[in-house]
This record gives C-alpha cells, structure tokens and sequence, in this order.
C-alpha cells in the first residue's frame, strides 16, 4: 500500500479509503444489501491486512448503525491511533446549525467508541444556516479535541470557495479534502469545484468511483441484491446509459491492454488525475484487493485522452 498526505494535513492515508455505507443493520431502510457486524468485521480485517488506515462512515449510514459496526470491528483489530476514522454531518435535524453539529459529533463518537475522529465531513452544503454559524462550530471542534480535520462533500464550486474564504476570514479551521462524485460516467466537478479544491490544496476523495459497479464489468446491470435496489444509483447512471456505455466499453479494451480488471482501469483513471483517495465500497473481501491492484498500473496520456473522449455533459447528481 503507498500512503499520501490529506491535502495540507498531517494526516497520512492509504491510496484507497473503504467507504462504510455498505455495513449496518438493513432493517433501517436505507439499504436492503448491507452487511452484519461479523460480515462487517471481516470486510474491514482484510482492509487493515491490506495496509488500508482510511475508514469513511455517516451519522445517518443504516440510522446510526454503520458508525457502530465499524467502531467496534476497529476496535478489536488495530489500536486508535494506526487509523484514519472519517464520519459525516448534515442528512439530520438542524443540518449544519451549530446546535445539530454540537449534537451529532457527540452521537457519532458514542456509536463509533472513541473520543475523536480523524475527519469530519460535511455531506452536504446547508443553506439555511448561515456559513460563518457552520465554520464557526466545526472550528470549535477541532479546538475540543474532538476532531483532527475538516472535510466537505458533494456541493457546488462557490458554496466551497465561500467556506473557505469564511475560515480564512475568520482565522477557523479550513476544509483539507473534498468528498465529491466523480468517475469516469460523471466529470461535471471538473469545471470548477475540482479547480478550486486544487487552488486550495485540498485533498479529493471522491464517492462512486466505480459508478456503482457500472465501470467494473460490461453489463450494465446484474442480479445482485444492490444492482436491482439500489434507487440512488439508479437515479444517479441510468438515465444516460445510452451515451455512457460506450466509456464502459473502453474501460473494458484497455483492461484487456493491460491483464487488468475494469475496476483497476478506472481506478487508474482517477489516480492519474490526482485523486488522492478514492473511496471503495465492498461487500466482499476480493472486491479490496482488485482495488489494491490497481497501484501496479500506469496509464499513458492516450490511455486517459481514449478513455474521456466519449465523455458528454451531464445533468448535476451529488450537490443539491
């Protein structure tokens, strides 16, 4: 595993980040296809065995109960301070209000066992609380102890840039790292949120790196549980499957140049454009180690000008 700085902070993260939405009890309603806490703990030991430290969880993944799962399999198999612990705010009451951000750390540290975390994420831009309420709680957190480092999600270009400018303003704690959507199927982030995220030196980590599977095999749907449930993805991909499985195709022929699967091309494709760390959803441990693989590939500029040509402008899916 090789391991890079989150965008200007101390913190040292594996190429690849696990993301924890797939872990929790489906008896929440958010989804039918997640693991229990035995299946979860062995997802989360083959990540540690494979030298993967970054763990990325919500407060609302399963109603609460993702942050558990993993709080607990982490706590069984690697000490505190050997891992990078990231968990989310916003899909709650009050959003980002400082009264629900003052709320939900506290719920998300009792779930997650422990008395902080590495990251802690916005998921969404809030705007009914105004940004310097926002700024000015999460800052207050970093000052507690409470949390290392601030990270934002899916939002668009002058939402972040005004986050930014508040803390730097204001003298508070600016935002490291940027959790977006962004793959092969969806590059609108590139116009301007993906600019200004490099402009501020700050880390991308972005969700759906695969699509949700649609850029790890040829067939656009499977019989899988998740492929045939899965509401959000199907809202985020099928309306322009037409247009975009002529990128799958090409993801698929230089798998075959390179003896390597689909998910490592399209992960390659995201490394050579300066990802730091893609977060990885798996619900089985061979799903880890195609991801890991992908370290030993490096694609050519005309590897990644073949595979973004076909690319057309898409609808925005991720900021609200």
């Amino acid at each position: 595993m090789n391991y890079i700085k989150l965008g200007l902070s101390d913190i040292s993260v594996s190429r690849f980040c696990l993301g924890c939405m797939s872990f929790g009890d489906p008896a929440s309603k958010m989804h039918a296809w997640t693991l229990n806490p035995n299946q979860t703990e062995t997802i989360i030991k083959h990540a540690l065995d494979l030298g993967i430290n970054f763990f990325d969880t919500a407060n609302t993944y399963s109603a609460g109960t993702s942050e558990e799962y993993v709080g607990r399999a982490l706590k069984k198999n690697i000490a505190r301070d050997k891992i990078v612990l990231a968990t989310k705010v916003y899909f709650n009451e009050g959003h980002l209000s400082k009264a629900a951000i003052e709320r939900e750390i506290n719920g998300s540290l009792k779930r997650l066992g422990t008395d902080y975390v590495d990251l802690y994420i916005i998921h969404r831009f809030d705007y009914q609380t105004p940004i310097e309420e926002t700024m000015a709680a999460l800052d207050k957190l970093v000052k507690a102890g409470k949390v290392r480092a601030l990270g934002a999600s899916a939002m668009y270009g002058y939402q972040f840039f005004n986050m930014q400018l508040a803390a730097e303003k204001n003298g508070w704690t600016p935002f490291v790292s940027m959790q977006d959507h962004y793959n092969l199927l969806y590059r609108e982030d590139e116009r301007e949120l993906i600019p200004i995220c490099k402009q501020f030196n700050v880390a991308l980590t972005p969700y759906s790196p695969l699509a949700a599977g649609r850029l790890s095999r040829i067939d656009w749907h499977t019989d899988s549980l998740r492929s045939q449930t899965d509401k959000t993805a199907i809202a985020k991909y099928d309306s322009t499957q037409q247009t975009d499985e002529h990128i799958v195709q090409r993801v698929a022929q230089l798998a075959q140049k390179y003896s390597a699967t689909m998910t490592q091309i399209a992960l390659a494709w995201l490394l050579a454009k300066g990802v730091t760390a893609p977060i990885i959803g798996a619900t089985k441990t061979q799903y880890l180690d195609d991801a890991v693989g992908t370290l030993a590939i490096s694609l050519t500029p005309e590897d990644i000008t073949y595979l973004e040509e076909c690319y057309t402008a898409h609808a925005v899916m991720g900021a609200l």
